[in-house]
């Protein structure tokens, strides 16, 4: 039986994650989970999978937790440790040999590296640890005998096309090596794909978290939204695969069907296609190299009434822009776009500013800080925090919606 340390346990893919492990109780056990503050369901979940150890990084959250559980009756009682030293803590522990990361943003970061760091089996779907670390990663995998497997749907499809060589070997893959072309990164587009573009200044929140395929967080949704989401994918995708710009292409699938596909030499193209369903390529990680059910149906092909694709608009989609520029000039560019971006989308999502803001925002952080310095964990962290300091000035300056 696998003891399973879970990241981001009250979000979407924690959810889905607790789904597969509900259906192979004999497979898998959860050890421990770790959330913000979702108190609520921290409890639903300490009921239902009775892990041995609990982190939240909201202090007050931890401690409420701890209060309801206590007087609740439930015994025994999990270990529960606060804040984000707690959450790394629980990272840290060996009992938890496999580690499912899928805590949002930048605070995922310090936690997978220290899963990293004792050479824990990663299940990644905190694409930012990529964006902001993408070499200190993959250096650390190595230093201490880790493995990661990919769990965003985009990077497990390119996963299973690529041959085992490139499997076994992410982050020093030999694309060309492997009679690769391109690999072909594939976006639904978001629910404003045929929005008319002067229309755009006007949507809303509640318009940008409707989207018409995957059900995701807020955050997440909206990225999907301005497709920054595929911009962190791309520069995810270049880390995990060791692939040069000229080896990855962006295209728009509205359909969500074809989750990506792997161009080679000889004019072949593999796809991997599937129901827009986070289980399977979470059920891919956790089996690999096997496979297990997922509780998702196969397609029906029958039922499909067509797959289309098309370039993306960079006019519609600017932000997409702004991530394939950051990739080609380095980490520091990638870490200050995620960190203005998490604070643009955050303002968003509280009203505070329009849509089109979201990437001037960004924009104007990316100008400002052109050449930050972030290899070691320290300037990725300081890089962090001086993107971070420039979008709030940025904000500052601009009218609400």
């Amino acid at each position: 039986m696998t003891a399973l340390t879970l990241l981001g346990a009250t979000g979407s893919i924690g959810t889905s994650t607790l789904e597969v492990l509900a259906a192979h109780p004999r497979e898998y056990t959860l050890y421990a989970a770790a959330a913000g503050r979702n108190v609520e369901r921290m409890e639903e979940i300490v009921r239902a999978f009775a892990p041995r150890k609990v982190a939240m990084s909201d202090v007050g959250a931890a401690r409420m937790l701890k209060e309801r559980l206590q007087l609740s009756g439930l015994t025994p009682l999990p270990e529960i440790l606060e804040g984000e030293s707690g959450v790394c803590e629980l990272a840290r522990d060996p009992q938890g040999e496999y580690v499912v990361a899928a805590i949002v943003g930048a605070a995922g970061l310090k936690p997978v590296l220290e899963a990293a760091r004792r050479g824990a089996t990663i299940g990644l779907a905190n694409k930012e640890a990529l964006v902001m670390s993408g070499r200190l990663f993959f250096d650390t995998l190595k230093a201490h005998g880790a493995v990661v497997y990919p769990i965003d749907s985009e990077h497990s499809a390119i996963f299973q096309c690529l041959p085992e060589s490139c499997q076994r070997e992410l982050g020093a893959c030999d694309l060309k090596g492997a009679g690769v072309r391109r690999i072909l990164l594939t976006g639904s587009g978001g629910p404003f794909r045929n929005t008319p573009l002067e229309d755009l200044a006007s949507v809303t929140a509640a318009d940008a978290i409707r989207h018409p395929v995957w059900s995701m967080g807020p955050k997440i949704s909206v990225d999907s939204a301005t497709m920054m989401n595929k911009g962190l994918e791309y520069i995810e995708a270049r880390y995990l695969f060791n692939a040069t710009p000229e080896e990855m292409e962006i295209v728009i699938h509205p359909q969500s069907v074809v989750h990506s596909m792997v161009s080679f030499i000889d004019g072949a193209v593999l796809a991997q296609l599937g129901r827009p369903d986070m289980k399977t390529p979470i059920a891919r990680a956790l089996a690999y190299p096997e496979r297990i059910a997922a509780t998702v149906d196969p397609l029906d092909f029958t039922a499909l009434s067509g797959l289309s694709f098309m370039a993306p608009d960079f006019r519609r989609y600017p932000c997409l822009r702004l991530a394939i520029e950051a990739s080609l000039t380095g980490q520091g560019a990638t870490t200050a776009l995620n960190a203005a971006n998490e604070v643009a989308v955050a303002a968003f999502l509280e009203g505070r500013i329009c849509y089109p803001d979201i990437y001037a925002t960004v924009e104007t952080v990316l100008s400002e800080l052109p050449s930050l310095k972030a290899e070691s964990l320290e300037e990725i962290l300081d890089c962090d925090r001086q993107a971070r300091e420039s979008a709030g000035k940025a904000l500052g300056a601009r009218k609400a919606c």
